[in-house]
């Protein structure tokens, strides 16, 4: 059974990648491709969008409009318009994909209430290879201890719009569960002028914008005479595509419930 497949953001940098990832999938179907009501590009067929040429499926400036149409929706857009949708997908029983970062803690409540009517997958960054990241995270925050200094890096394009990375602040979260802490009271996010001698049970955060860099992430364990670090670098946003298809595959088949790439890896 081809499982249909809605995506929101169809014109912009990973509306157009989806729209590619999903075109190489096995079993799956770009059937709705929605953009913002004032986009030039509303009207568009999205199979050019991507460069693949016509695939039949128009950009639509409503969900609402091609609801009916879809078995999940992907949405990598902003915490409102996430809302927005999510309610849409709650009432219609569509499965839904989430990579959108800077949820408030209401937002995120909402979702997990939501999550008892429909299949959500929401992932902080949908990259195989950072979800193995992330067991890496995990065993080394158990084996070094508290005898290690610990620093998240990550760097971002201009246009991402919150710091840290929800990629980070998860791999923060992994390193802080392993090892007992609450991130949220050992947090440090950023550093100026006389900050006073580190305090090990810190974890800090630096933050880099610029250019077109797609997304590095790097967690420093540095102990006296040695540090280790696990470091993911994305080249392409296509790494981001294809584990968010890949979800979106999987999610068809799940229960309600809110899951994330981990469930979906298997790991």
């Amino acid at each position: 059974m081809t499982i249909r497949i809605g995506i929101t953001g169809a014109a912009g940098r990973m509306g157009r990648t989806l729209i590619e990832a999903i075109g190489q999938a096995d079993d799956l179907a770009l059937t709705a491709a929605i953009e913002r009501p004032e986009s030039t590009l509303v009207g568009a067929d999205s199979g050019e969008l991507s460069g693949q040429g016509k695939n039949g499926v128009a950009v639509v400036s409503s969900l609402a409009d091609v609801i009916d149409d879809i078995d999940v929706l992907i949405d990598f857009s902003v915490p409102d318009a996430t809302m927005v949708n999510l309610a849409l997908c709650s009432a219609s029983g569509v499965a839904m994909v989430i990579g959108t970062t800077g949820f408030t803690p209401e937002q995120q409540h909402d979702i997990e209430q939501a999550a008892g009517l429909l299949p959500l997958c929401k992932a902080s960054n949908f990259s195989t290879g950072v979800n193995v990241c992330f067991k890496l995270l995990d065993m080394a925050a158990r084996v070094l201890g508290d005898d290690v200094d610990i620093e998240v890096y990550e760097a971002h394009h201009r246009h991402k719009v919150d710091a840290p990375s929800g990629t980070a602040l998860s791999m923060g979260k992994v390193v802080a569960d392993a090892l007992g802490r609450d991130l949220d009271k050992v947090a440090v996010y950023g550093r100026e002028g006389q900050t006073g001698a580190r305090d090990r049970n810190t974890i800090g955060f630096a933050t880099v914008r610029a250019g077109d860099i797609v997304g590095d992430h790097t967690v420093i364990f540095a102990a006296d005479g040695e540090r280790v670090e696990i470091t993911h670098k994305a080249s392409s946003r296509m790494s981001f595509a294809r584990g968010a298809v890949r979800a979106a595959g999987w999610l068809a088949g799940q229960n309600s419930g809110l899951y994330d790439m981990q469930d979906v890896l298997g790991l």
